[in-house]
């Protein structure tokens, strides 16, 4: 195992956690305001993964109704966008058991400091897809991890509010989520902005302990420092930072957010979060998950810089495919009965809730983008006359969050179809029109998207490649701001009436 292909779960997927048990990788990503939450990805060799599954995959689990984005001013005059809900879990597996730990971060209206709900969620059984119901246990932070080490479990995580967490550190009973003792300071980090993300690792009668520091974006980057004892005093490492793109020209920035683990061979690995970052600024699919080579001389741990693999293009990705049906997603707190999905359709109940709604739900179904180049497209079938009456606009949309997203529709009222892209960070607002001559009884539309560029095209009652008309195109530095989420594309139906049914064929996302 002695390559990968970076980044090796592409697209939308921050703050990855691994743990190895057999044969098998397993992997956790963030997942912020989206559901299902927590999507979970397997591998055998590192190269090929799989989506198994969600550790949040019922309603009843959590509400992620507060879970909208803030825009919040950095240093640099940028502005970043930080949605609420599930922020970097950490995986881990003891005696028969898988277990996750993770913050769910609610916005509270009217006030400055947000809420975070801390919690476990386990299985034995990670290939069935069956999570048990949350565990909350108590702590003032983000970014939980675990150790298990001599019959005792500590959970390490970053103490908040404030750009200078610190470290801490408490014993825990993962069962009941009870702590177990006091909650101690165990590191200030070296001194940048944000230490967050910690994890503990005992190696040759040392505790190692990773963090990130410097923010998610930009400054960010790995550090590490060690103690003999668990609760310290630990020693910075002479080398830090031990991982970093910052300063640098590489295409792979802002790594960081890093976890640790061997292989059969014995290999030391680290996941982290890396985003593919061309010379104008444009981050056209967000923080994804890269993988780097680890080397421990049995003192530190010593990173290779992040990069592509060489020979490959920045369009190449992994091989990544999904079980069925565990790959789409909704928007917070969906309205689940608006969704009626078969292999090769999906009909959606339109309703008033549009993607510009900070709290609702609209119907909205999508997947990740996935491939840096590509093409997504569908078809709605079965267009009637009722529909204008009921103001229905249905099409395909991609989207980030509320503040931002472009999309292709299909006005039944007007008898248009309409591009529209969005993003009120940058203050910008575009739409155009075309008028159609009838009423059609399907209308095609698709997006192709390169590094640079998204184009939105429609074809009415035909695809062949000579009819299908672009109407809209879109810069992608139009739609980067430092942010946390990543780009999903999808379908969606709006309208004022909310029994009207809007059928989709042959919903394709690359």
């Amino acid at each position: 195992m002695s390559s990968t292909i970076n980044p090796i779960i592409p697209g939308f997927s921050p703050d990855p956690s691994v743990v190895k048990v057999g044969e098998w990788f397993y992997l956790v990503n963030s997942s912020f305001h989206f559901f299902p939450g927590l999507p979970i990805y397997a591998s055998k060799d590192l190269i090929s993964w799989e989506q198994i599954g969600n550790a949040i995959n019922r309603q009843a689990q959590l509400s992620l109704a507060r879970s909208d984005a803030n825009q919040v001013p950095m240093d640099n005059g940028k502005i970043m966008i930080a949605s609420g809900g599930l922020y970097a879990p950490t995986i881990r597996y003891h005696q028969g058991t898988f277990y996750i730990v993770c913050t769910n971060v609610i916005h509270l209206p009217g006030q400055t400091e947000d809420r975070r709900d801390n919690f476990i969620v386990s299985t034995d059984d990670i290939w069935s897809d069956k999570w048990s119901d949350l565990v909350p246990f108590e702590f003032d932070g983000i970014d939980p991890s675990i150790l298990f080490d001599d019959g005792k479990t500590y959970i390490q995580g970053s103490a908040a509010p404030g750009p200078y967490t610190t470290i801490n550190l408490f014993e825990v009973d993962l069962n009941t989520g009870a702590k177990l003792s006091e909650e101690k300071l165990i590191w200030r980090g070296t001194g940048d902005i944000y230490p967050e993300g910690p994890h503990l690792y005992k190696c040759n009668g040392w505790y190692y302990l990773l963090i990130a520091e410097g923010g998610t974006h930009e400054g960010h980057m790995v550090t590490t420092a060690r103690a003999r004892d668990v609760w310290g005093p630990y020693e910075s490492c002479p080398n830090n930072p031990v991982l970093s793109a910052r300063g640098t020209t590489e295409y792979v920035q802002y790594t960081g957010h890093c976890d640790i683990f061997q292989d059969e061979e014995k290999q030391w690995w680290g996941t982290c979060i890396g985003a593919r970052v061309d010379g104008q600024g444009r981050n056209t699919m967000g923080r994804e998950t890269f993988l780097t080579k680890v080397a421990w001389d049995n003192e530190w741990f010593t990173f290779e810089q992040v990069k592509l693999n060489p020979g490959l293009s920045a369009a190449s990705s992994s091989s990544l495919t999904a079980k069925p049906g565990v790959d789409y997603l909704y928007i917070r707190d969906a309205v689940l009965s608006n969704y009626q999905l078969t292999e090769t359709s999906i009909t959606l109940t339109a309703s008033s809730v549009d993607l510009s709604h900070s709290e609702l739900s609209p119907t909205f179904i999508a997947k990740r983008q996935r491939q840096l180049v590509g093409t997504s497209s569908v078809v709605v079938q079965g267009i009637e006359e009722s529909w204008g009456s009921a103001k229905i606009m249905a099409g395909l949309a991609c989207y980030k969050e509320e503040h931002r997203y472009l999309r292709i529709y299909y006005d039944a009222a007007k008898l248009e179809v309409v591009f529209e892209m969005i993003n009120t960070t940058k203050k910008i607002a575009r739409a155009e029109k075309h008028v159609l001559d009838k009423a059609p009884s399907s209308v095609a539309f698709r997006i192709d998207y390169t590094e640079k560029e998204y184009r939105l095209l429609y074809s009415v009652e035909s695809n062949t490649e000579q009819d299908w008309v672009c109407l809209g195109t879109v810069d992608t530095l139009d739609v980067t701001d430092p942010d946390f989420t990543g780009p999903v594309v999808g379908i969606y139906a709006l309208g004022q009436a909310g029994d009207v049914q809007v059928p989709f064929e042959s919903l394709r996302v690359d």
